[in-house]
C-alpha cells in the first residue's frame, strides 16, 4: 500500500469496499471483511491502511443502524431503490461523522466528502439526495 495516499483516495477506496460489501450482503454471498479489505488494498489486513479499515469495518458493524437512519429520512424513496454506490457514499459519510474515532470530522466536512464523491461517481442530481439525507441524519 502506498504510504503517501491522500485522504481523498482513502475515502474513495473505503467507498469502493463498502460498495462491494453491500452488494455481497444483498446477494447473500458470504464474505470475510478482512479478505475483502486485503484484496482491495493489495496488502495483508494487518498492513492495510488503518483509516480505511476503521471506516469499512465500522460501516458493516453498524449496517442496520445506518440503514434505519437513511430509511427514516428518505422522502418518496425507499432504501432498496437507492443505487449501491449511493448507499456506499451515505454509509461512508455516516461513519466519518459518528464512528471515526481517530479523526472526528465536522458535519459539513462529512457532507462535503459525500457530495464530492457523488458528483464524481454518480449521475445527475444524486448528490442533492445525498446532501439532503445527510443533512437530516448527521446531528
Amino acid at each position: 500500500m502506498d504510504f503517501a495516499i491522500t485522504r481523498h483516495k482513502q475515502e474513495e477506496k473505503a467507498m469502493a469496499i463498502i460498495y462491494q460489501c453491500l452488494c455481497y450482503d444483498d446477494m447473500k454471498i458470504p464474505y470475510d471483511i478482512k479478505e475483502i479489505i486485503s484484496n482491495n488494498l493489495d496488502s495483508s489486513f494487518d498492513d492495510a491502511d488503518l483509516f480505511i479499515k476503521q471506516i469499512v469495518v465500522s460501516s458493516m458493524a453498524h449496517k442496520e443502524e445506518i440503514i434505519n437512519a437513511i430509511s427514516a429520512n428518505l422522502i418518496k424513496w425507499s432504501y432498496q431503490r437507492l443505487e449501491y454506490l449511493t448507499k456506499a457514499i451515505l454509509f461512508l459519510a455516516y461513519v466519518l461523522y459518528y464512528y471515526n474515532y481517530s479523526n472526528k470530522v465536522d458535519k459539513k466536512v462529512a457532507i462535503n466528502v459525500a457530495v464530492k464523491l457523488a458528483k464524481k461517481y454518480t449521475n445527475g442530481d444524486t448528490y442533492k439526495l445525498i446532501n439532503g439525507v445527510l443533512d437530516k441524519i448527521l446531528l
